[in-house]
């Protein structure tokens, strides 16, 4: 039961730091986090891939080097 809390703090962190990073709603994602823990992952990852391609656009080349 204890790892699952630590696993959950863990994984809160983690969508804390990484959307704030990427320029998201941080605080939504930590709690979102802290609630579901490694099952938000798919749908982070989703929200971040959305994230950037309505910054980047959707016609534009994007070549990372």
């Amino acid at each position: 039961m204890i790892s699952l809390v630590v696993l959950s703090v863990i994984f809160s962190l983690y969508f804390y730091v990484e959307a704030f990073k990427w320029g998201m709603n941080a605080k939504k994602w930590a709690i979102a986090g802290l609630i579901l823990g490694p099952v938000l992952l798919p749908m982070f990852s989703i929200s971040r891939h959305l994230h950037w391609r309505n910054a980047v656009g959707f016609n534009n080349l994007y070549i990372a080097a």
